[in-house]
């Protein structure tokens, strides 16, 4: 298993980033969480086999039609993850 936290900058908020970061994480197979930051980045913590959360970070960088996104932060993490996908509110 592969978890890692992603912080995802550009035009990302507004455009369904966080509805669609969750369709593609779960037609993956995919856990964890995405959100919104106050400071308008989106940040997900994605967690499974290493190949489909390549995928996704490999989708992220093309997001939803609306969406340019600039720049995605990738660092490994140690959080515990939920089950499933979620959207999780903004923080």
């Amino acid at each position: 298993m592969k978890t890692i936290n992603l912080r995802i900058s550009g035009r990302v908020q507004g455009v369904w980033y966080r509805a669609w970061t969750r369709e593609n994480a779960l037609e993956l197979g995919l856990s964890g969480w995405v959100r919104n930051r106050q400071d308008g980045t989106v940040e997900a913590l994605v967690s499974g086999q290493p190949a489909s959360v390549d995928a996704l970070v490999a989708k992220c960088w093309a997001g939803p039609t609306a969406a340019h996104v600039e720049n995605i932060v990738i660092t490994e993490s140690d959080e515990d993850v939920p089950a499933g996908f979620i959207q999780e509110p903004t923080l």
